[in-house]
């Protein structure tokens, strides 16, 4: 097999040196990409392989606004790396020229990550209104984040934080302030992370907290304590005061 292949290799060569141009593939050469799509945690790094069909290639490259590393390469194929990927969702682009024809392929590269953990604060209970406070930790990318308040089942607050454009992880705190009604006591409050990123849905949930006649704010619970204690105060006067009538009325 050896003693085939070398003759038509040489040949190759020498019709290359003739005619001052690359062979062309015998039809219609291709190009693709490994992997077409990958997710990394925010800064992480990533390996690219394009691989293709042409003998002798005029040009190859990786069109990307990532920052690019190091780069491997063999026959009819090349590895690129991508370092440092902050960007949500980055389209990468391969590009090959072969006989002056020119192929690409595309590949999709995101940065996401879940929340490490979602915290619903036990509520503070003042007069006549709560107050919520969710924490939702080292999530990314953050502008894509909803955070939702639910009492039961029944959304009663949420918020988009698409304002938000950091290229970094971050830690969330959103708080709401809401009346309470006669039936939210031993309600079950939760509140919810959801990362909406063009199609793929990400969802993280917080343990759930109740609203009780326990969550009062310390200043709430300094007056319960005072009116008790005067209103005790009052029912002893109250029944002293009786016993000595009593008293007063048997001696007589």
């Amino acid at each position: 097999m050896g003693s085939v292949l070398l003759p038509v290799s040489l040949l190759l060569a020498a019709t290359c040196l003739v005619s001052g141009s690359p062979p062309t593939p015998s039809g219609p050469f291709w190009v693709h990409i490994n992997p077409e799509v990958k997710a990394v945690r925010p800064g992480g790094s990533v390996w690219l392989n394009c691989s293709h069909s042409c003998p002798l290639p005029e040009s190859s490259s990786l069109r990307t606004q990532l920052q690019q590393g190091g780069m491997l390469r063999g026959p009819g194929w090349i590895s690129y790396q991508l370092l440092d990927v902050r960007a949500w969702s980055s389209n990468v682009r391969c590009v090959v020229t072969c006989a002056g024809e020119t192929r690409e392929a595309t590949a999709t590269i995101t940065a996401y990550k879940r929340p490490d953990s979602v915290i619903m604060e036990a509520p503070v209970l003042v007069g006549h209104k709560y107050t919520l406070r969710c924490y939702v930790t080292h999530v990314f990318p953050v502008g894509f984040l909803v955070v939702t308040f639910k009492r039961g089942s029944r959304v009663i607050y949420f918020e988009s934080l698409e304002r938000f454009t950091g290229p970094n992880l971050a830690n969330v705190t959103l708080t709401y302030v809401v009346r309470a009604g006669p039936n939210d006591l031993w309600q079950p409050l939760t509140c919810h992370a959801r990362l909406n990123l063009d199609g793929l849905v990400v969802h993280s949930s917080s343990a759930p907290v109740m609203l009780t006649v326990q969550a009062l704010s310390p200043v709430a619970k300094a007056l319960a304590s005072t009116s008790i204690a005067a209103l005790v105060g009052i029912l002893l006067a109250v029944g002293v005061a009786y016993v000595r009538k009593c008293l007063e009325m048997q001696s007589q």
